[in-house]
């Protein structure tokens, strides 16, 4: 099965999902969206893959999201997808393509329902927080 990840090795959770996959045992295509940014085409083929907005695809923290007046409502669809491509820091991460479907894997764990061998047995991300995929986000005892 192939998977690829839209990853940012300076994200935590985009760590965190690339080893959760890996420990499934695929090792996926890696493309380091702020080194090799999507085309607009393919943003838009990846929103449209999600179900998601534009709008839901921004991130905030450590970008120009505020700098550029991002909340505000005026912006058009189109606009932010061209803001994301002029400032692919504002794509949320990390993005998760597998045949099983595309998802933003935030949590991490969301990426489980997209692994072919979704039961990877317990994972312990960075943080130290245990998870399962029998029961996601759930801390081990």
């Amino acid at each position: 099965m192939t998977i690829t990840i839209y990853h940012n090795p300076d994200c935590g959770t985009s760590r965190n999902t690339l080893a959760m996959i890996r420990q499934s045992g695929a090792e996926p295509e890696i493309v380091e969206y702020l080194k090799n940014p999507p085309t607009r085409d393919t943003l838009i083929s990846l929103i449209k893959a999600m179900g998601i907005t534009p709008r839901a695809l921004l991130r905030e923290k450590g970008t120009p999201y505020a700098t550029l007046d991002l909340a505000n409502p005026k912006w058009s669809d189109d606009e932010l997808i061209d803001f994301m491509i002029a400032h692919p820091i504002l794509i949320n991460r990390p993005i998760v393509v597998s045949p099983k479907g595309v998802r933003l894997c935030r949590p991490s764990e969301a990426v489980f329902d997209l692994l072919a061998v979704a039961d990877i047995g317990q994972f312990v991300k960075e943080d130290g927080e245990v998870v399962s995929p029998r029961t996601p986000g759930a801390r081990a005892e």
